[in-house]
């Protein structure tokens, strides 16, 4: 089915087995469809769309799609790629974060067709012979060769157990809700794995895998991620939405439509062609896209005009300079200030209570703003790109 071989190719980084999945996916068999969830911040950005993308796909075709919220995994903290240990969670701060979650993925998801598993409800009856069993199907030498962990160590940083113990974690809710298929970023292979070496070790069928690529962040070069402050937020309004994504490199422009948009096949074709010929005008179709799809066409043509009114007939110039914030905090009167655009932080106060200082199209109105990517536009002439 031709479906079924798209959903095999886009936003694909990696099948295993996918010769396995496609002939389940071919039987007409409704699979479980996995997918992970440590809610430990209260939104998603545009990074985490990617996989729910993926799910819609499987949802779409009549799969069931389980989210597995990690209430009890969450208060350990998913260790991956990170330098050192996430600080835990409390369980109010999990309930909270949840909240955030099921709106904003609901956005993509149909939440009627969606179950929602904590994997606390397996976790809390475990005792410590259970506990040892599920430890027992990995050793501590093969969660050592993960990258992350081996770095830390050899810089002379700890790993916890707890931390050792998350990806088996990770990998006995596969088993628990005997899941076919799992889905994740590539960052997440070694989890996903363990999640069939689980299933195997317990004598059940192993699950299918499939990764799909990281965004890269508003920076073009770091994955999007809060951490290093170059995500775009879900819950962003829509002309903040829009500025942001007008702002990125152009070389993301095609990896951004291929990965966060529905356009099709024949679309990205042509959006290819449109990326070398016009840049500009690929960037609008692309922040046009993104902003319709979660806010709707009315609010995503607000949006353009908005930023079309801000910028002279839309049009940013290509030199203008970039700045890149690189994860750090800075207010607009600090930046003006030290890059010479202008003389004082008074001054600054002044051209913000005219309505001179506009980021992503809207009107700031606090000159000690805390600055974001996007587009600043100072006065009438002076454009700057954050990043």
């Amino acid at each position: 089915m031709k479906a079924n071989q798209e959903l095999l190719e886009r936003r694909v980084a990696e099948v295993i087995e996918k010769e396995h999945l496609a002939k389940a996916l071919d039987s007409g068999k409704k699979l479980k469809i996995k997918f992970g969830i440590d809610p430990t911040a209260p939104e998603l950005h545009l990074g985490h769309t990617v996989p729910l993308l993926k799910l819609k796909e499987f949802q779409d075709l009549g799969h069931e799609i389980i989210l597995i919220i990690g209430d009890a995994t969450a208060e350990i903290g998913d260790p991956t790629g990170k330098s050192v240990a996430r600080k835990k969670l409390t369980r109010k701060e999990v309930s909270e974060n949840m909240k955030t979650y099921k709106r904003q993925i609901a956005k993509i998801l149909d939440p009627k067709k969606t179950r929602f598993v904590y994997n606390s409800q397996w976790f809390k009856k475990m005792g410590l012979a259970q506990l040892m069993e599920m430890a027992s199907t990995a050793t501590l030498g093969q969660v050592q060769k993960r990258a992350d962990f081996r770095k830390r160590l050899e810089a002379g940083g700890d790993v916890s157990v707890p931390e050792f113990i998350y990806p088996i974690m990770q990998g006995y809710d596969s088993l628990q809700i005997k899941a076919d298929v799992e889905v994740g970023g590539t960052d997440q292979k070694f989890n996903l794995l363990m999640g069939r070496q689980v299933q195997k070790r317990f004598g059940q069928k192993e699950q299918d895998i499939l990764t799909v690529p990281l965004l890269i962040g508003t920076d073009g070069v770091e994955k999007m991620s809060k951490t290093a402050g170059n995500f775009i937020a879900l819950k962003e309004k829509p002309e903040e939405m829009f500025g942001k994504l007008m702002a990125i490199p152009d070389e993301l422009i095609w990896s951004y439509f291929d990965l966060i948009t529905n356009v099709s096949q024949e679309e990205l074709k042509k959006v290819k062609e449109m990326v070398v010929r016009d840049p500009l005008a690929a960037k609008k179709a692309l922040a046009r896209e993104v902003v319709e799809m979660y806010w709707g066409e009315k609010e995503a043509q607000k949006a353009a005009n908005a930023f079309a009114a801000a910028f002279s007939k839309g049009e940013v110039p290509q030199d203008a300079p970039t700045w890149n914030l690189a994860g750090q905090e800075a207010d607009l009167s600090e930046i003006l200030v030290e890059k010479g655009i202008s003389k004082s932080k008074s001054a600054v106060r002044r051209l913000v209570a005219q309505g001179g200082v506009r980021l992503n199209g809207v009107k700031l109105r606090n000159w000690q703003t805390r600055l974001e990517p996007g587009i600043l536009k100072v006065g009438k002439k002076t454009f700057i790109k954050i990043k």
